[in-house]
This record gives C-alpha cells, structure tokens and sequence, in this order.
C-alpha cells in the first residue's frame, strides 16, 4: 500500500516537475518572442531616422554645392576647371605657351570653343601689351581674303573701331603678309601667315 502511495507521489512530482519545466519554457520563448519583436521594431526606427537625416543632407548638399560654385566663381571668373584663363573687362584670355602658324592657332582657339583675340579698344589692347611682354602673340586680324582689307575674324573693319598699327604697317613685304600679330612693344605688325610664334585665343565668360 505503501509502494502505491510511494508511486503515486513520484508520478505527482514528476507531472508538477514537468509542467515547471513548460511553464519555464514558455516564458523564455515568450521573452524571446518579445525581444525580436522590439529587435524590429527597434531597426524599423532607426532605419526612418537614417531615412529622414538621408533626405536633409540631400536638401543641404545642393545649396552646399551652389555656395561652392558661387566661391569658385570669385576665384576662377572663367570657370574652376579653365584656371589656365584670365579674366579682363567681362572675356576670358588663353596666352598659349607654344608657337605655331596663324591658322593652327585659329583651329587650336576653335578646339577650346574660343577665337583668336579681336582688339577693339585701347582698354584692351593696353591689357594685352602688359600680358605678352614683348613676346609676339597672333592676334584675329587678316585680309587674307582680300589684300589691303584687314578684317577681323567676326567680320569687323579695324578702320571702323580700333587700330595699334606700328608706324609703317601694314606694308606687306615680301607679298605675303596677311596675318597680324602683337609685336615688339605690342603693337601690331603684318607677317606671313606661316610663321610661328604664341598666340591670343579669347572667348565669353562661361554661363
């Protein structure tokens, strides 16, 4: 009778040790459950803040960048990335640092979305005579197409604006001077076209 009772208590002991067990179970995966819950909820908040800090800086970095190009523009007038370009009376001025004929020097002005230089004041004329130091510069000027009628590459009359002739020139020597450079103490001289010496290219200031 004894034994019975001795079982029955064992298999009592064992059912309430089980369920302890069950219940302990439950509530570690119920922690668990728990802390994924507030893991996701936790990475769905931080995701919208990074979110939202994402989308101000993306608001910021385009007045950043205007501001930027505003220095930039204080500094390098005929744009950041033509440094090589100077800045007078609202144009832009390339003085080259190689030699070549008058139409290679055209066709290099052309390739940089320039001309070469047309002098139609004295203004102008002064601040190239500074810049070329006594060097010889080709200049947009030529009566190639009709000798005697030089003429600058838009088209213009020097006659009708400006002109720094040195004194005896144009005198054409030798037949075959039709293309004009800065000479000299920077004035203008007449010289075959093949002859190579720096050059002026000159364009807008960059919209």
């Amino acid at each position: 009778m004894e034994e019975e009772h001795l079982h029955d208590d064992l298999q009592a002991f064992k059912a309430r040790h089980f369920q302890q067990k069950l219940r302990s179970f439950s509530t570690i995966y119920f922690l668990l459950a728990l802390s994924f819950i507030l893991l996701i909820t936790l990475f769905a908040v931080s995701l919208s803040k990074v979110s939202a800090i994402s989308s101000k800086l993306n608001e910021v970095q385009p007045e950043h960048k205007q501001n930027f190009s505003s220095r930039d523009f204080l500094l390098f007038p005929c744009g950041p990335f033509s440094r090589e370009w100077e800045y007078f009376a609202g144009k832009c001025y390339y003085f080259s640092l190689k030699r070549m004929s008058w139409h290679k020097a055209k066709a290099q002005c052309e390739e940089m979305h320039s001309h070469l230089a047309i002098i139609d004041s004295f203004a102008k004329q002064n601040f190239l005579m500074f810049r070329t130091r006594n060097e010889r510069f080709w200049i947009g000027l030529t009566d190639e197409n009709s000798e005697g009628e030089w003429k600058w590459l838009d088209g213009t009359d020097p006659k009708n604006s400006f002109t720094f002739w040195k004194e005896g020139e144009p005198n054409n020597s030798g037949h075959n001077e039709d293309c004009a450079h800065l000479w000299g103490s920077g004035e203008w001289n007449d010289v075959y076209c093949t002859y190579e010496c720096y050059y002026i290219c000159e364009k807008p200031l960059p919209n």
